[in-house]
């Protein structure tokens, strides 16, 4: 999951150099604002899948019966961070 929150986060590279150059070039602003949303929204999701893949990884922890890396409350803190 977290080779997915990458592959997302390189697209969202992409998408802001694209507005930089939007704006550079003057282009509407209603124009760059959805583009900058879209960039938002794929960091966004980004943050989720790592979020995701940390619960994953502290349950399977749990389940050997290992000390998970983060508790509960951290990955909850660190989720709500993203809210």
């Amino acid at each position: 999951m977290v080779g997915d929150a990458l592959t997302r986060l390189k697209r969202a590279r992409g998408q802001l150099n694209a507005v930089i150059e939007m704006i550079e070039e003057g282009r509407d602003c209603r124009d760059v604002l959805t583009q900058l949303a879209a960039v938002s929204k794929a960091v966004d999701r980004a943050g989720y899948k790592i979020i995701a893949s940390g619960m994953r990884h502290c349950n399977a922890a749990r389940e050997r019966g290992e000390q998970p890396e983060m508790t509960d409350e951290e990955l909850e803190k660190l989720f709500l961070s993203l809210a």
